[in-house]
């Protein structure tokens, strides 16, 4: 069962991997990398580093996502110029 978990943890998190570099859509991107911080964190959880977790969870799911989302807030669309 705990096997099960961790693969389909790492299955998750190379999807979302994928997703975030094929993404055209900046947005979807970081949506898709803020996923796969938080599957990230869950797979640390799982293999008993709930400190490692907890950091992972807080500065690169919360606080990274934050960045990217208010940096594309500030600039402008290439499809906008048009």
């Amino acid at each position: 069962m705990k096997l099960a978990l961790h693969l389909l943890t790492l299955s998750l998190i190379l999807i979302s991997g994928v997703m975030a570099v094929s993404f055209r859509d900046l947005l979807s991107s970081v949506i898709s990398l803020a996923a796969l911080s938080l599957l990230l964190s869950l797979e640390f959880f799982l293999l008993q580093a709930p400190d490692v977790a907890i950091a992972e969870a807080a500065i690169a799911a919360a606080l990274t996502t934050a960045i990217f989302v208010l940096t594309l807030n500030r600039t402008r669309r290439k499809e906008e110029e048009k």
